[in-house]
């Protein structure tokens, strides 16, 4: 089966509203799937079920830069195709393949158009408006979509051959399942740094009682550092596995926070010595 040239301009153009419905639970998401819809449903035209569950599988969360969206989706559209071909593949090959992508992509994509060709277009461009010439926007605008563009086109249509490709010579070597099984190993590394390294909870309480003061931190310190930014994690993943949504988890640290920052005012605290 091969996605019609139609089909992939629909895909290319629909890669472009990607943060028409940016929200901070799922981020991406809506516009990712909205660019995968036309690919899906050419793919499973004679299985609507397996189309439902293609389509729910892609709800999950998604964010990377969109100048290399369509890069995964051709990647992702290959898979869709190997799947429907070979039933027992396991869908979540395809998330955990997506998933692996998102950030390397989101870096090399935020440091390449956002980072160099939108600062130089922004120089060259401000340079010839300050001296009154009005190519300065039009070459600023030039500067960062032309390479955009390309881009984004080639990127989807290198992902989806170079991906079929691929797909084909690793599906008769066993290949895919220890692909699934590196990216989960990839996705939890970079969770666990991310968790490291951005999650940041520390309390300046010290408990006085006549002489005596107890520092909170300290304590917390002495029995396992970073405990609390860990507890909270672990707190917050527990939550998200019950079903509770993210937005009621964010809502619920606000007031929590709140709450802690008027306990710390009462008498018997007294801050930390910094």
């Amino acid at each position: 089966m091969s996605l019609s040239k139609k089909t992939l301009q629909k895909t290319f153009w629909r890669s472009f509203p990607l943060q028409g419905c940016f929200n901070y639970e799922r981020q991406q998401t809506v516009g990712w799937l909205y660019g995968l819809v036309p690919g899906l449903k050419e793919i499973y035209a004679d299985d609507p079920e397996g189309l439902k569950e293609a389509l729910v599988r892609h709800t999950s969360f998604y964010n990377t830069s969109p100048q290399c969206t369509t890069l995964i989706q051709g990647v992702v559209l290959a898979m869709e195709e190997q799947k429907h071909d070979h039933p027992e593949m396991d869908g979540e090959s395809i998330v955990a393949v997506r998933t692996a992508l998102i950030g390397p992509l989101a870096g090399i994509g935020d440091s390449l158009f956002w980072g160099t060709l939108r600062t130089v277009g922004l120089g060259i461009g401000i340079e010839l408006a300050l001296a009154g010439n009005y190519l300065g926007p039009v070459l600023f605008w030039l500067i960062h979509n032309i390479p955009h563009f390309l881009f984004r086109y080639y990127g989807l249509k290198w992902g989806y051959e170079k991906g079929m490709e691929f797909l084909s010579d690793a599906a008769g070597a066993g290949a895919i399942s220890d692909i699934t099984d590196a990216t989960k190993i990839v996705g939890n590394v970079v969770v666990g740094c991310m968790i490291s390294s951005m999650v940041t909870v520390s309390t300046s309480i010290t408990l006085n009682f006549g002489d005596v003061s107890y520092a909170i931190q300290d304590m917390f310190d002495a029995l396992c550092p970073n405990i609390l930014p860990l507890g909270l994690t672990f707190l917050c993943y527990y939550m998200m596995k019950k079903g509770v949504s993210t937005t009621w988890i964010m809502l619920g640290l606000i007031v929590i926070a709140i709450l802690l920052v008027w306990v710390e005012g009462l008498p018997f605290f007294v801050p930390a010595a910094s």
